[in-house]
Formats: structure tokens, C-alpha cells, sequence
């Protein structure tokens, strides 16, 4: 199992989990939810960079190492 994969296993979909957005796109915002662990947050009028916010792991692709979240 890769380092990306551990890091992954730790999540469920449906965990709640306080995060800070680390960088803001036209299409959502990447949120810090565990260090080195970067989620999409797909929003219009994404919060600010250093927001701290509870998000909502509501997609996981192991596949592709990456997840999905929404505000909590």
C-alpha cells in the first residue's frame, strides 16, 4: 500500500472533520484536513485561504488518490 493509500484508509465517507482551506480556484477550494491531506471542496463563493472550517468527506477514489468534500 502506498503512502497516499494509508493516508486515504483513514477516511470514510461521512466523516466529519475540521479543515483549513489552503487554496481557493474558480470551482471550489482545496481544504487541509490532516497534514499533507488536501480534499476538494466543490463551492461557488469558496471561503478565504486560512478558513478554518468542518467539511464532510463525501467522496472517496482511492483509484486516483483524491476525495471529495461539502461544508458540514
Amino acid at each position: 500500500m502506498s503512502r497516499d493509500e494509508e493516508s486515504l484508509s483513514g477516511l470514510a465517507e461521512g466523516d466529519v472533520l475540521d479543515g483549513v482551506v489552503v487554496k481557493v480556484l474558480p470551482f471550489g477550494a482545496f481544504v487541509e484536513v490532516g497534514p499533507g491531506l488536501h480534499g476538494l471542496l466543490v463551492t461557488t463563493g469558496a471561503p478565504e485561504a486560512g478558513t478554518r472550517l468542518p467539511v464532510r468527506v463525501e467522496r472517496i477514489d482511492v483509484a486516483h488518490r483524491r476525495f471529495s468534500l461539502v461544508r458540514a
